[in-house]
């Protein structure tokens, strides 16, 4: 997801989003961790996700406009 489209979310979408994606996250953890995970990039993506996500969200907070 893009950061510009994450800023057309409300703060409450961006914090539900962190949840799944951290739920998402532990489960690609536990399919590595098994031997099962196919797709290892996605790991990367999923993390990026919510870096974007926290970002965004702790710029709110600060009252930073971008």
């Amino acid at each position: 997801m893009k950061a510009n489209e994450i800023r057309e979310l409300t703060t409450a979408e961006i914090e539900q989003k962190v949840k799944s994606l951290k739920e998402e996250l532990f489960n690609l953890r536990f399919q590595l961790a098994t031997g099962q995970l196919e797709n290892t990039a996605r790991i990367r993506e999923v993390r990026k996700s919510i870096a974007r996500m926290k970002t965004i969200a702790r710029q709110r907070e600060l009252g930073v406009n971008n």
